[in-house]
C-alpha cells in the first residue's frame, strides 16, 4: 500500500481556513465523512483529537501528521491540507503549522499504519518538498508537487 493509492486528488485541499488545531481537525473530519459514507464526522474528530491528547502530531517545520485508527475505516485514508494561515499545533519545535497530512487507518492495521506514517514523514521531512508545497498557487499545483514528492520518496 502506498500513499499515492490512498490520496486521490480530491483529498488534496488548497487554502483551507485554519483558525486553530481543533478547527482544522473538525474541518477534515467533516470533509472526510461527507466523502466516505462509512465514517461519522464526530467519531473521526474524537479519534483525531484523542490522538493529539497523547502528544502533538506537529512534527516541526510547519508540518503536522494527525492520524488515528477507526473501526469504521475499511482501508487506509489520507488527506492533505495546505492551510491559508498557519495555526498553533503544539508542534515539537513550537512553530505554527500550515501543511497538514491526515491519515486514518483501520483499527487492526499495525504494519500498514506504521509504513504509511513512515512514508508521510519521509515526504514531509524534505525541505525542498515543503518549499514547493508552500509555493503552490492552486489545488492542481499542490497535487502535482505532492504526488511528485510521494513518487520520489517511493523510488528512493
Amino acid at each position: 500500500m502506498t500513499l499515492e493509492t490512498i490520496l486521490p486528488p480530491e483529498r488534496i485541499l488548497f487554502s483551507v481556513p485554519g483558525g486553530s488545531k481543533k478547527r482544522v481537525l473538525e474541518f477534515f473530519s467533516t470533509f472526510i465523512a461527507q466523502n466516505t459514507p462509512s465514517l461519522d464526522s464526530q467519531e473521526v474528530f474524537s479519534r483525531l483529537i484523542g490522538r493529539e491528547r497523547l502528544g502533538s502530531t506537529g512534527i516541526g517545520n510547519g508540518v503536522a501528521i494527525p492520524h488515528a485508527r477507526s473501526p469504521h475505516c475499511k482501508t487506509p485514508i489520507a488527506g492533505f491540507l495546505k492551510l491559508s494561515e498557519p495555526v498553533d499545533f503544539d508542534a515539537i519545535d513550537g512553530e505554527p503549522v500550515d501543511l497538514v497530512f491526515v491519515l486514518l487507518v483501520p483499527e487492526e492495521a499495525d504494519d500498514d499504519h506504521l509504513a504509511l506514517l513512515a512514508q508521510v514523514a519521509g515526504v514531509m521531512n524534505d525541505s525542498e518538498t515543503r518549499s514547493q508545497l508552500r509555493k503552490a498557487a492552486s489545488q492542481r499545483e499542490l497535487h502535482e508537487y505532492l504526488i511528485g514528492a510521494i513518487r520520489r520518496q517511493a523510488n528512493a
